[in-house]
């Protein structure tokens, strides 16, 4: 439960980010941010692997970049349903779902399902060897 809490807050983290970076993209606050935030993770979850099989046929075709107006798509559904969090037009939802899934893929890459941050520790031993 921690995991999902802190992968919430990395989301709502890069929404902010991305409203600060991108004149397209604008947030009221940190309340905004953060429920923009839960929709978009349960429309991720539950909407967008319907809409990656449906559209299976163009992704492969795109090389996956259709994946980016899918992303783009459930930005600006996010936009229409939560007051104070604003996507002007459909290219400046597609870099701010590019840059929201750029930072959150970075971010959580640090997280474990535990919530706790996961590191890799390497030493090297007597054969010059990386163990």
């Amino acid at each position: 439960m921690n995991g999902i809490f802190i992968r919430w807050l990395i989301l709502t983290f890069s929404i902010i980010i991305s409203s600060y970076l991108l004149e397209g993209i604008q947030v009221s606050g940190f309340i905004s941010a953060f429920f923009a935030a839960a929709i978009l993770g349960i429309l991720n979850a539950f909407f967008r692997p319907v809409l990656l099989i449906l559209t299976l046929p163009i992704n492969i075709l795109s090389l996956g970049f259709f994946t980016f107006v899918i992303n783009a798509v459930m930005l600006l559904m996010v936009s229409g349903v939560i007051p104070g969090f604003y996507v002007n037009g459909f290219w400046s939802a597609v870099l701010g779902s590019l840059f929201i899934s750029l930072v959150s893929w970075s971010l959580t890459s640090f997280i474990n399902e535990r919530g706790s941050i996961q590191y890799i520790d390497l030493r090297k031993d007597g054969n010059n060897r990386w163990r």
